[in-house]
């Protein structure tokens, strides 16, 4: 995983409440174990529709999403933080996320910033013209405009997202540990 402190750049301003992981990536998409080529597939029901965001080419690559309330919601498919960094998405603003899905972003490498609706509301329209940032390691999301708004990280995602460990990451970081328990119990439990 990639170590992330700062997104920075355009964002979808989505701002649809419930945007469930059916929408993020549909079930047709989720005959692969693979975790390439699923941005393709990325909110197919929404692209369908004409002037829809995810197609506007002033947005583009953009790697932050707006979004509304209960972002996330559904099925627990990790397919949908998948599709997401396929699509170049490195951080999701809400005013609430499905646990799951929170959950699912984070071990991909997915800032979660949970911030009120007037907040994204703001976002949402600077989203529409400007950049937004997102610095992990001061916990703000800023704009051109002097906005500002803190936002709360469990201290143990944001050491992860920052240092760029995930489940495997965190237990080769500990490998010496282990080996050195390992090597005890040998020692005082042949019989293992």
């Amino acid at each position: 995983m990639e170590p992330v402190r700062q997104v920075e750049g355009r964002a979808y301003p989505l701002g649809l409440k419930n945007v469930d992981t059916d929408v993020i990536i549909p079930a047709p998409y989720l005959k692969t174990i693979s975790r390439k080529g699923l941005g393709k597939g990325a909110f197919e029901s929404l692209r369908a529709q004409p002037g829809n965001v995810f197609d506007d080419p002033e947005y583009a690559g953009a790697p932050i999403i707006v979004a509304g309330d209960n972002f996330g919601c559904g099925s627990s498919r990790e397919h949908a933080a998948w599709a997401l960094v396929d699509m170049g998405v490195k951080a999701v603003i809400a005013p609430s996320f499905s646990d799951i899905f929170s959950g699912n972003a984070f071990k991909n490498g997915i800032v979660t910033v949970v911030l009120p609706q007037e907040a994204v509301d703001r976002l949402v329209e600077v989203a529409k013209t400007d950049a937004i940032t997102v610095d992990l390691e001061s916990q703000t999301v800023t704009t051109p405009f002097q906005d500002r708004f803190t936002f709360e990280i469990d201290p143990f995602r944001k050491t992860c997202l920052i240092e760029g460990l995930d489940e495997v990451g965190l237990t080769i970081a500990r490998e010496a540990a282990i080996a050195a328990f390992e090597g005890k119990m040998a020692a005082e439990r042949p019989w293992l």
